[in-house]
This record gives structure tokens, sequence and C-alpha cells, in this order.
């Protein structure tokens, strides 16, 4: 069977495997949130936008002839994951994900855990600290219940709307970063803590590896529970799936 792949993305690792499958000749489209005002060029065609829920979901992939999605978002992208998992049984069509291990905290590391963005918001109860806000966009108005703080912001885009916080300093940049890019940065800003996602991979650790180096502490957010799914760690793995499941990679 010659595949048609739906690759639910928005990371670097659905880039990746986008190329990957461009350059076998594989039909595929890249679906995008929308999140990002500018994404990058992809080597197949995008799409941009939800799909109405589980049932929009698998609607589409009955209208589109999916043979199999491969769920390449964020590991903090729940909502679509927990949807990807529902429309695929509902349609019959194979699923994998392309997920990040997770950090693991190491020696020299200072990390509290924190189950969510509640728990993020409040752990920073107290005195007023510099802090590296490293959440994305979408979750900046949560901790204005913290009012305290200076808040360092990186993020993809410019904000749409005034950031909530009285005192910050937000930076418009694309990573992939570097520990001293990111080191440098928190000493200019003077950073004494930092609150992250446990995003995983590598393209998101600097500011981990950084905050060891510099001795910081780091408010960590465990990740969202998801169903039960199959799970590779690498592009190339994907591929490996494909053909145990069943699909003709014109190898």
């Amino acid at each position: 069977m010659r595949p048609n792949l739906l690759i639910l993305g928005g990371t670097m690792e659905a880039s990746a495997l986008a190329g990957l499958v461009a350059g076998r000749g594989l039909p595929a489209t890249l679906s995008l949130a929308g999140r990002v005002d500018r994404p990058k060029p992809q080597p197949v065609p995008m799409r941009v936008g939800g799909f109405g829920g589980v049932d929009g979901l698998a609607a589409w992939l009955r209208a589109h002839a999916i043979t199999h999605v491969i769920d390449a978002t964020h590991p903090f992208a729940a909502r679509i994951s927990r949807n990807a998992v529902a429309a695929c049984a509902q349609a019959r069509v194979p699923l994998v994900a392309l997920t990040r291990p997770a950090w693991a905290p190491g020696p020299g590391d200072r990390w509290r855990p924190v189950p969510d963005i509640e728990g993020a918001v409040g752990a920073l109860a107290g005195a007023s600290r510099r802090v590296m806000l490293a959440v994305g966009r979408m979750h900046l108005a949560a901790f204005a219940a913290q009012p305290q703080h200076f808040y360092l912001l990186r993020l993809v885009d410019p904000p749409a709307e005034a950031v909530p916080l009285p005192e910050h300093h937000a930076l418009v940049s694309r990573g992939p970063f570097t520990e001293a890019g990111d080191r440098a940065l928190m000493a200019a800003h003077g950073i004494d803590l930092v609150v992250a996602k446990n995003s995983g991979g590598t393209g998101a650790r600097a500011k981990i590896d950084a905050a060891r180096a510099l001795g910081l502490a780091v408010v960590m957010i465990d990740r969202p529970a998801l169903p039960t799914r199959q799970e590779v760690a690498c592009p190339r793995a994907v591929l490996d799936w494909l053909g145990h499941a069943g699909a003709d990679l014109g190898v």
C-alpha cells in the first residue's frame, strides 16, 4: 500500500520528518496549529488550523484518504494528541507519536517539579525575583497573578496584545539556542530562576544547561498525561514503523 501521510507538526522533529518523507517521494501533508505567525517553509504541502475536534479530524482523514498519522506535535500539545488517538481509532488509521524523551535532572540541577502551569504560578509566590519565563506566549496571562517579579520572555513571534506583566523584557527570537548564549543572556538580565516546560529534546535544552552552569533553580513543569499510544524517538524510526504497518516505501 502506497502511504498518504498526515504529520501533525509544529516541532523541529516534524520538520525533519517532512524532509525525510519528501526525499523518499512519499505523499504527506504537514498540519500546523497556527500558533506561529511565520511558519518555516516545508518540503511537503501544509495546512494550518484545527480540524473541529475528534469527529472533524476523523472525517478529514477519511476525506483525504490518509493511510497513516504521525503525531509530531509539541509534548504539551495535549488536546490535539488526545484527539489524534481517538480520531485514528474512529477512522481505523494507524497512529504513531514522534516524541522527544523527557529531560531528567542530573548532577548540579536544582529542579522543583510542578504538575502544570498553575503549579508554576504557585511556585513563584514570595519575594521579588528575576525570572526567565520559558512557557510560550499563550500562558503569559497566568503569571500576572505574581506581578512582583521581573520576567525575561523569549517568544517566537511578537506578542499580539500587551504583555500582562508589569515588569518584563521580551525577546523575539527563534531557536535553536546555545548554552553559552543562554548563560550570557541570563547573566545580562540578572536571572535567578528559570520556569520551563519539560519539552525534552535538544532544541530547547540550552536554557536548562545554562541554569545548571549558573547554579540557578528551575521550576520544571511536568508533561500532561496522554492516552497510551505507540511512540518513537526519531524521524527515521517513523519509516521503520511505516514499513511494519504495511506501507510501500518504494525502497
